[in-house]
């Protein structure tokens, strides 16, 4: 038993190649026979049988299988058809592997020939032929040819595409004058990338029967007759059978009469010009159809009459006459009437016609004139009356007869009476600017407006009453000039003293009068001061007591009837006080001053009188007040009153002086008053409100140490 597993496990082999084959040649015709060969190339360790599975397919789907222990398989087909054609491979399987060969294609070449049958073999006028081709041994898609021949002419061609089936039906319409009719078809594929066309089916034919005969159509007396006789039309058939059989009598597009399941069509009338021409008789039973033409000759009785008037505009109130007649021929009835859409009026049953005319007798006219019951109408005549333009007056548009410099001017020119249309003039001083043909009124645009330019216009109207041109009165317009430029000025400017007057004063370059000025103060809100309308170019107000409240920014604003705001830049104006205010300040703040050097200045008389002999720390103290006395005699040596600026920034300078103590019952009676005196001359003092700056006052060291 181990020796028979060992056999069979050194049983290997292995596939090579896995070819396929197409016999006698890869181009098969149609109806040969062909054999697909299928054959695997194995390589094999010892000599042993093995069983192949053969697969093949075509267009990927299975077509043939068999088992064989031989190492190739034969597909045979014993008669290639075109459904044969398509791309071959082949798999193998044995002892667990699997090889597939490469892809081949094969060729069918031709396709078989279609069948053709037809499903009556005689037919009607306006019946439809049914065929059906069929090409049982195809595949589709497919597409089929159905071809329709007339004795003696070109076959008319239909087609039809089958995705799905191997047949295709198609109907063909029989049509007058059809007799014999043959019908075949042929098929087509379309295969690498080529169209191949099969045979062309049997022949079928199919005879036509007419359901009726070519209608006849007659007219009586005849084809040829005059206006006012009578003519009478007849269109007859011969049927087969009279259900849905219908005669049809038309001229230009437009039935006459028709009638149903009859086989003859009369029709009468009494004959005009317009009866001339060509007329059609039609006879249609289902799809069937058929006509008959004839020509029709109507000689004119008469000519159609002429109008004519005396004029053709005229003034109303005025005479009109209309005449109406027919060339060569007097004997026929006529009458004139007003043309109207809502129906011609008639206004009298003659040849002539005289009245006088106001401005509603505009219209047209015609006259109509009658002979044997044919009655014509002549061609309308056109009458306009008119009534005389009322004298145009000439206005603004807009309203008032003003424009802005810079601004374009239109003007409007009415006639309140008149006949339209009116042709308006318009008129720019002498100088025509523009004609215009309206109802009513007409409109001018003058864009060209100038501050010294022509300021009179005037325009006239007319229109075809006799009467003549009127014109208008002249208009003169106002040019407004806007408002260039405001300034705002003060009397006095900048600072003001307090309780003072103030003159403002606002002004422009250029505007038209009046002008309105308004002069605000700026603060949160604006706020309204002055308000005047003035018939000038500028305007003051003068504002009395000026306070410490009215410091701040003034501007002013000037409008005119341009309707253009302008605003001046704005002016400050600082209150300070008054000269009297500063001189009571001064006095209250001096005097004081006054008071203190002198009581020092007697000070210092008194204190030397009694000191004759000073001691030794009065001698080194004197010597350090000495010191002391010299840097402030140096330090007020410029003068003793400073600009703001410099004494803000200037610093004021103190030196230590040791004092000796003093008589305690003389010290105690003037220490208050001495200290006052020493800082008011040390110290400085500002005055306020009035820009001014004390200075400190000199006061010699020694005076004030020589206590």
């Amino acid at each position: 038993m181990y020796l028979a597993l060992l056999v069979i496990f050194l049983q290997f082999f292995t596939f090579n190649t896995v070819e396929i084959q197409v016999q006698p040649s890869v181009k098969v015709k149609n109806g040969d026979p062909m054999s697909i060969v299928c054959h695997a190339d194995i390589s094999k360790s010892t000599d042993f049988q093995l069983k192949h599975n053969f697969t093949i397919f075509k267009d990927g789907k299975l077509v043939f299988m068999t088992v064989s222990d031989k190492e190739e398989a034969w597909y045979e087909v014993s008669v290639a058809r075109s459904s044969d054609t398509g791309d071959y491979k082949c798999t193998v399987e044995a002892g667990g592997k699997t090889r597939t060969s490469d892809s081949l294609h094969v060729w069918v070449q031709g396709m078989t020939k279609p069948i053709l049958t037809a499903e009556k073999k005689e037919v009607l006028e306006g019946e439809v032929v049914k065929l059906r081709c069929d090409l049982p041994e195809e595949a589709p898609p497919l597409y089929f040819f159905f071809q329709k021949t007339k004795m003696n002419s070109t076959p008319q061609q239909k087609y039809v595409f089958e995705a799905h089936r191997n047949f295709s039906v198609m109907e063909f319409a029989v049509e007058e004058g059809d007799n014999i009719l043959q019908f075949d078809c042929f098929g087509r594929r379309y295969v690498q990338l080529e169209f191949e066309n099969s045979e062309h089916s049997n022949k079928t034919l199919v005879t036509v029967r007419e359901p009726f005969i070519k209608p006849t159509l007659s007219a009586k007396p005849s084809s040829n007759i005059t206006e006012g006789d009578r003519i009478q039309f007849e269109c007859s058939t011969v049927v087969a059978r009279m259900r849905d059989i219908e005669i049809i009598l038309q001229k230009n597009k437009t039935i006459l009469n028709s009638v149903r399941e009859e086989k003859i069509l009369k029709y009468s009338t009494v004959a005009t010009l317009e009866d001339g021409g060509e007329y059609l008789c039609k006879v249609e039973q289902g799809r069937a159809s058929k006509t008959t033409k004839l020509n029709v000759h109507v000689s004119e009785l008469f000519p159609k009459p002429i109008l004519v008037a005396s004029m053709n505009k005229l003034d109303e109130n005025k005479e009109l006459t209309l005449s109406c007649s027919i060339s060569g021929f007097r004997k026929a009835n006529f009458s004139i009437l007003r043309k109207n859409s809502n129906g011609d009026i008639w206004l009298r049953n003659s040849r002539n016609l005289t009245m006088r005319v106001n401005v509603n007798d505009t219209g047209s006219y015609i006259c109509k004139a009658e002979v044997k019951g044919i009655v014509k109408e002549s061609k309308p005549v056109r009458i306009n009356v008119y009534a005389p333009v009322s004298k145009p007056t000439l206005s603004v548009v807009s309203g008032l007869p003003e424009v802005v410099l810079g601004k374009p001017l239109r003007l409007i020119c009415r006639s309140a009476t008149g006949t339209p249309p009116i042709t308006f003039t318009f008129y720019k001083g002498n100088e025509v600017k523009k004609t215009v043909i309206n109802d009513t009124y007409a409109t001018f645009l003058d864009e060209n407006i100038r501050q010294n330019g022509k300021r009179g216009y005037k325009c006239d109207a007319r229109n075809s009453h006799s009467s003549g041109v009127k014109t208008s009165n002249i208009l003169n317009i106002t040019v407004i000039v806007p408002i260039r430029n405001a300034s705002l000025g003060s009397i006095p400017y900048g600072e003001v003293e307090d309780g003072s007057e103030t003159a403002f004063l606002c002004s422009v370059n250029e505007g038209s009068w009046p002008i309105l000025f308004r002069i605000f103060k700026k603060t949160n809100n604006e706020v309204l001061l002055f308000e005047k309308s003035e018939y000038a170019d500028r305007v003051m107000w003068r504002k009395e007591g000026m306070s410490r409240q009215d410091t701040g920014t003034y501007y002013c604003i000037a409008s005119n009837q341009a309707n253009v705001t302008v605003k001046s830049h704005p002016i400050t104006i600082n209150v300070i006080l008054a000269s009297w205010q500063k001189g009571i300040i001064a006095a209250f703040v001096l005097i004081p001053i006054a008071g203190a050097v002198i009581l020092t200045s007697w000070w210092f008389l008194w204190k030397k009188k009694k000191a004759k002999g000073p001691s030794m720390e009065m001698s080194g103290s004197a010597l350090a007040t000495n010191s002391t006395s010299e840097k402030l005699t140096r330090q007020h040596n410029d003068g003793d009153y400073f600009s703001g600026p410099d004494l803000e920034s200037a610093e004021v300078e103190y030196t230590e002086v040791e004092v000796s103590t003093l008589d305690p019952h003389r010290g105690n009676k003037l220490s208050g008053l001495y200290d006052y005196v020493l800082r008011a001359t040390l110290g400085m003092l500002l005055l306020p409100d009035t820009g001014l700056i004390l200075a400190p006052v000199n006061v010699r060291a020694d005076c004030v140490l020589c206590a």
